[in-house]
């Protein structure tokens, strides 16, 4: 009776260390840590700067949301999420949650679970600053259009707007407009926002053309069927929004590229 005695009150430590459902995400977000997939290279949403600092409007949201599910900045380890990466990493356990510029389909609504949206905007077109014979999306045929792998950009492009347009693909937004200023490519397309933020820091050489002909709802993806994590994420969306900290938080890193702040979006993602 002694030794039963002992394992059970064992077992009521442990459980009192450890009392998160590490099934779900909030449970594990109870042992203080959390590891969410974020991009590396989208100057003003989400980038790994060279002195390892992270900075950005998705940051930001990913930090946010994080203490508001108990996590603290020194909990939150960062994990390179590229596009076409961002179920996997969610699917195998590698990211709790991702914050990437996800932009909210069917298609991946079918393996993963969303959050939000936190926000909206529109696909555009990045060329060189000196080019004058594209100016959007049904001038690309018999032109080179770079979008990184696992976007849905540049396939739409192909399907709505210019069917004979040749579509290069990379890993990174980063090394489309590398290819861009090289000449390899005639133009890069994806989100708006993310554009601004590369024309912002080339402003000499690159230039957004034409109007957002799509619209995209950025979410945060979650583990499917994990809803009570969903929930608790978007009621973390929504303080940020209400506190007034999502507004600021873009007008400091988006702003200063002359992006025009949108309102909030609604949330839609709902159990």
């Amino acid at each position: 009776m002694r030794r039963a005695a002992l394992l059970t009150a064992v077992a009521v430590l442990v459980t009192a260390c450890g009392s998160g459902d590490t099934s779900t995400v909030v449970g594990r977000a109870d042992n203080g840590k959390l590891t969410i997939g974020i991009r590396y290279d989208q100057p003003g949403l989400s980038q790994k700067r060279l002195d390892g600092r992270y900075v950005g409007f998705d940051v930001d949201v990913a930090r946010y949301v994080a203490n508001e599910l108990g996590v603290k900045d020194s909990g939150v380890t960062f994990k390179e999420a590229r596009g076409a990466a961002r179920e996997t990493l969610l699917q195998n356990g590698e990211a709790d949650l991702i914050i990437a510029s996800y932009s909210i389909t069917d298609a991946r609504k079918e393996k993963v679970a969303f959050a939000g949206p936190y926000f909206e905007t529109g696909q555009g077109m990045l060329v060189r600053f000196t080019e004058q014979s594209i100016q959007g999306p049904e001038t690309l045929n018999g032109r080179k259009l770079c979008s990184v792998k696992g976007s849905t950009s540049a396939q739409k492009v192909k399907s709505d707007h210019a069917q004979g347009v040749q579509i290069v693909e990379y890993g990174q937004y980063s090394d489309c407009v590398i290819a861009l200023m090289a000449g390899n490519v005639d133009a890069v397309t994806t989100d708006e926002v993310i554009l601004a933020g590369f024309a912002a820091e080339n402003p000499e050489l690159l230039k957004l053309v034409g109007k957002p002909f799509s619209k995209e709802r950025y979410g945060i993806g979650v583990p499917k069927g994990d809803t009570k994590s969903r929930d608790a994420v978007n009621q973390a969306i929504e303080k940020m929004i209400s506190s007034g900290e999502w507004k600021r938080a873009l007008e400091r890193n988006v702003g200063p590229s002359g992006y025009e702040i949108p309102q909030p979006p609604q949330i839609t993602e709902k159990s």
